[in-house]
């Protein structure tokens, strides 16, 4: 019965994401560019994103992305409060805030969206309405609009293995009073990282990691910023080329 169950699920699932991508091929096909990178997409003068990151344009269509990196994926990370007794149940996906008129309350609700095709591209959003639905899509959007490439590797001197399954050197990114350390790690790991610093690690592509924070890390919109700062300065970090060989450093996609 329980095996039942699973392959229900699962079958849930597949039917879910073929709707999911069936939807974006719609939305693709009447997809007006309103840009001149879009147009440029939209025609397939630009086929590669890192032709986009290269030359410095900035993306402002969401379409843009969901043609150059079709296989991306998505997931919502728990930022809202923790409902029970003194605050012991489960963490929420949405941040429920209210607003006092004299008509009554009127509440909002926002939430974090990170995208990545788990092979070297992540983007995190935000997204706030009147209701859950338009609040998702909207931080889908803006995840989409902040995408970026990380640099992977194997920084672990006990492993030197070559390959990208960790980031090539440690760093550190902070938000607010929380500040997060990343470090490489050898193979067999896996993320010793918070749980919603996971999500964005796997979607990253990053597979084995050390991780270390300090400050109110309870505050998940601070802890999941914390981390992106560190991937932008993960990216911004000078290496010498010779390290390139032996980290096995790549940005981006494999290969």
């Amino acid at each position: 019965m329980r095996r039942q169950n699973r392959n229900d699920r699962k079958g849930k699932f597949v039917d879910r994401k073929e709707a999911e991508l069936n939807r974006r091929a719609e939305a693709i096909a009447k997809w007006i560019p309103k840009t001149s990178l879009g147009k440029k997409v939209k025609s397939g003068e630009i086929k590669n994103i890192d032709e986009v990151f290269d030359n410095g344009f900035k993306i402002l269509e969401s379409e843009i992305v969901d043609v150059l990196l079709p296989g991306l994926e998505y997931e919502l990370i728990a930022i809202g409060q923790s409902k029970g007794k003194f605050g012991g149940g489960k963490r929420s996906i949405w941040k429920q805030t209210q607003k006092k008129t004299s008509e009554g309350n009127k509440p909002k609700f926002s939430t974090i969206a990170v995208v990545g095709n788990r092979d070297g591209y992540i983007g995190l959003g935000r997204g706030k309405a009147k209701e859950t639905v338009p609040a998702r899509e909207k931080a889908i959007r803006n995840a989409k609009l902040s995408i970026m490439k990380i640099r992977r590797g194997c920084g672990s001197w006990s492993c030197a293995c070559g390959e990208n399954h960790s980031i090539p050197l440690s760093v550190s990114g902070k938000r607010g009073s929380v500040k997060i350390s990343l470090i490489p790690a050898p193979k067999g790991t896996r993320l010793t990282a918070h749980k919603e610093v996971q999500k964005i690690l796997k979607f990253a592509g990053i597979s084995d990691i050390y991780s270390k924070t300090y400050g109110q890390t309870k505050t998940q919109l601070n802890l999941v910023g914390a981390c992106m700062d560190a991937f932008k300065k993960l990216n911004t970090t000078k290496i010498k080329q010779e390290y390139y060989e032996k980290s096995g450093l790549t940005e981006g996609k494999n290969g």
